[in-house]
């Protein structure tokens, strides 16, 4: 189990095909900080149907959004 699935789970249940989430609320949904492995993590999104898209440091928002399959 990867320690991100829990936000994987709520990504996919979220009923929403693109939308931002900021990293207090990744952290809050995940049950753990965000740091840089997250982008080591973010392929697994795709098991899910959804992929990781901007990562504002600035801003401090992921993007996600539903993968349309080719």
């Amino acid at each position: 189990m990867s320690k991100y699935e829990p936000l994987w789970k709520w990504i996919k249940e979220n009923g929403t095909d693109s939308f931002k989430l900021t990293f207090e609320e990744i952290e809050k949904i995940a049950g753990i900080p965000i740091d840089h492995s997250f982008l080591n993590y973010k392929k697994e999104l795709l098991d899910y149907g959804f992929k990781v898209g901007k990562i504002s440091l600035k801003e401090q928002t992921v993007a996600f959004s539903k993968e349309i399959p080719s």
